[in-house]
């Protein structure tokens, strides 16, 4: 003969409720509640145990209560039901307490037969009182806690405090909304970062058949090399490193695709001068200006172009009219241009008359300003007739008004480092400031002369062949996936001074073009997930200072960029660091999910406290203590915190990351040779072949300091 519900219930009873709060349930435990293991859920279940689950009869259900802490107070009264004390003086009794923390309310429903008959759900609607009776969960109670959520298709692994019930996800939360993954080194990031990529694409290939590939894409950022061989069971994988070989294709992130940020940020180009001349020197050769097969007529056209714009610069910025010394300078700046305006025989009557008009307006500028004020200023009035005579005489040689600026410095056109360094010294002559490009020009040559970098950026004879639309069927994947749904990008060889730089680019391009994507199709996304490891240092915060214009701050700022906006494009990203304490709060705080591993330091553990709710702080105390492969899942993926055993990988599948076995080693259990002879030479190779073109090395970080003289331009 069954149970009744009241007899059911009465069996698993091990407390009542003596405090309620919005946060905070405290709970007495009966004498008669197992002290270890309870046996009478229908299974052996520890109890009580902290992360450990109860309930408490609430009258939409059953209040779901996470074990904070477990302790023993002493109490007046034997509490021992039933049992009445015949001594004559009644004793202080030790009384078991829990603290819970309110997590949501589990209702029976009326599901098809073989269904689980429990729905768990987020939230309270009404709170226990004191006195209500606490409850063990039964088996399908504790799976229907821990298995709640709609849309659950991956699993990631199970729950070793809820009867090893399966933990899964849902990809739009866990992706859509960006995901961190930390904890100590050898705590099972890496392999739990590589399971998710690994466990997704097999659900996915599953829900597609077998005729189809997944038309996912998992763009993996790798700056120690650990995932070379962690998808090589898995078909059309594409690998990008620095020395292509059989295995990986040569990784390359051409010039042309660098923004105007990141070339000022790599060139630390000053603000007042410098920075200008670079941007400047970015429109022209985008536009093809320093091209060496065109008309007299082409280049003057061009050469007035970049007047107009340089004149429309100085008005906006007032130079002209700004007091000794900028006004000078902006004279000299004429001067320099008239020597440019030179008449060629192939230039017909009516552009010979303009160029003449225009230079006869820059003689009666320069001489009166000169002679009559020691200090000269030019009024609103003679830079406005300049500028006049400056468009008529480009508008005589085919230019318009649509096209006085016609390139962004930011579009990604195809042009070779040697063209940039023409154009930057001739922008500066323009400018009449070639003494100020100096460092700026000896950091773009040591980019150029790095061999290594060569392989990244590509020699000029390549950028020709090179075109933005292979480039992202290659990184992002084309339709369909056809070419792979993961690329790995492995970082570890490319130079330490632009790494930061190189990280940047790849991300920010692929951030762009999914938004270009997005506005071509509809509003519909193209899903992109970005996986950066080793993030504390791509994603490291920084000091918010507007001179503060470093590679590694500009690289950050791309991240920033990806997480507050990266979700309406499609692009997730998914952070793997064992420093938190250390990322960019920008970044963490727009992580709606977190993976927590192992996490022993103090600063890290206050770090992630701050972005848990209160109620889940009981939650940080079980983080040093974790196990390998065991983590806590909590945020927008998950319908409640939950602590999860994670699936184990095959070992030959796991990334590199295994600690070091000194050990077998040391004691030659396992012999290991060297031959520093071949590492020498593989590591000397570029100094090698820099010596036989007769060029010298050059540290990319090594080109001495910026002159600061000239902030008084």
């Amino acid at each position: 003969m069954s149970a009744t519900p009241i007899a059911s219930a009465g069996a698993l009873r091990v407390g009542t409720v003596d405090f309620v709060s919005p946060d905070e349930i405290k709970v007495s435990l009966d004498v008669e509640s197992p002290e270890d293991v309870a046996l009478n859920t229908g299974f052996p279940k520890p109890f009580p145990r902290l992360n450990g689950y109860v309930l408490v009869n609430t009258s939409e259900g059953y209040m779901v209560g996470q074990v904070q802490w477990i302790t023993v107070q002493p109490s007046q009264f034997p509490k021992r039901r039933g049992v009445q004390d015949s001594s004559l003086i009644d004793l202080p009794h030790p009384v078991r307490k829990l603290s819970l923390s309110p997590q949501g309310t589990l209702q029976q429903i009326g599901g098809p037969e073989g269904e689980n008959p429990y729905s768990f759900t987020r939230g309270l609607g009404s709170y226990p009182a004191v006195g209500d009776e606490v409850l063990l969960p039964t088996q399908h109670q504790l799976r229907a806690i821990v298995e709640s959520g709609a849309n659950r298709r991956v699993r990631i692994g199970a729950s070793p405090l809820a009867a090893n019930a399966e933990v899964k996800i849902d990809p739009d939360r866990l992706f859509g909304r960006h995901l961190a993954v930390l904890g100590n080194t050898g705590s099972g990031k890496s392999c739990s970062v590589a399971g998710l990529i690994r466990w997704s694409l097999e659900a996915a290939q599953r829900e597609c058949g077998d005729k189809r590939k997944p038309n996912a894409r998992f763009i993996v950022l790798d700056p120690n090399g650990e995932y070379s061989h962690a998808f090589d069971d898995m078909q059309g994988i594409r690998r990008f490193t620095v020395e292509d070989g059989e295995e990986a294709e040569q990784l390359r992130v051409p010039l042309w695709l660098w923004n105007s940020e990141e070339w000022s940020a790599f060139t630390q180009a000053t603000a007042r001068t410098q920075r200008p001349i670079l941007v400047q020197a970015l429109k022209t050769v985008k536009d093809g200006s320093v091209d060496e097969n065109i008309s007299s007529r082409q280049e003057m056209r061009r050469y007035l172009r970049t007047i107009v714009s340089l004149i429309q610069m100085a008005k906006n910025s007032g130079t002209p009219w700004s007091g000794f010394p900028k006004a000078k300078g902006f004279l000299e700046m004429i001067e320099k241009w008239k020597e440019g305006l030179t008449v060629h025989d192939s230039f017909s009557k009516c552009e010979k008359k303009v160029l003449d008009s225009f230079s006869d307006y820059m003689n009666k500028l320069l001489p009166s300003q000169q002679s009559a004020h020691p200090n000269p200023n030019l009024s609103k009035e003679d830079v406005d007739v300049l500028l006049c005579k400056a468009k008529i005489a480009y508008q005589a040689f085919g230019g318009s008004d649509s096209e006085a600026f016609p390139i962004d410095a930011d579009l990604p056109l195809p042009f070779t480092g040697d063209q940039l360094l023409r154009s930057v010294e001739a922008n500066a002559e323009l400018m009449g400031v070639p003494d100020y490009v100096e460092t700026m020009l000896m950091r773009i040559r040591a980019l150029l002369s790095d061999v290594r970098m060569k392989q990244i950026v590509g020699s000029d004879e390549e950028v020709s062949g090179e075109s933005l639309s292979s480039w992202l069927s290659s990184y992002i994947g084309n339709g369909g996936s056809t070419a792979g749904p993961v690329s790995i990008i492995d970082l570890s060889f490319v130079p330490a001074g632009t790494v930061h730089l190189v990280t940047a680019v790849i991300a920010r391009v692929t951030l762009e073009a999914l938004q270009r994507y997005r506005r071509l199709n509809d509003g519909k996304t193209l899903p992109t997930v970005l996986v950066m490891e080793e993030a504390h240092t791509f994603v490291r915060r920084y000091r918010d200072d507007p001179e503060n214009q470093s590679v590694a701050t500009a690289c950050c700022k791309v991240f920033e960029k990806i997480a507050r906006e990266g979700r309406k494009f499609g692009l997730g990203m998914v952070l793997s660091s064992q420093r938190p304490s250390e990322l960019s709060p920008t970044v963490l705080s727009q992580c709606n999910s977190f993976l927590l591993h192992r996490i022993s330091n103090d600063k890290d553990q206050e770090l992630v406290g701050r972005l848990l709710p209160d109620n889940l702080s009981g939650l940080l105390h079980d983080l040093p203590s974790l196990p390998s492969r065991q983590a806590v899942l909590l945020g927008w993926a998950s319908e409640l915190p939950v602590l999860v055993e994670i699936d184990e990988i095959p070992e030959k599948y796991r990334p590199r990351s295994d600690d070091p076995d000194y050990w077998n080693v040391w004691s030659r259990k396992e012999e290991r040779g060297v031959d520093w002879k071949s590492i020498a030479d593989d590591w000397q190779q570029n100094a090698s072949a820099l010596t036989s073109d007769g060029d010298d090395q050059v540290d990319l970080q090594g080109c001495g300091e910026t002159p600061r003289t000239e902030d008084i331009r």
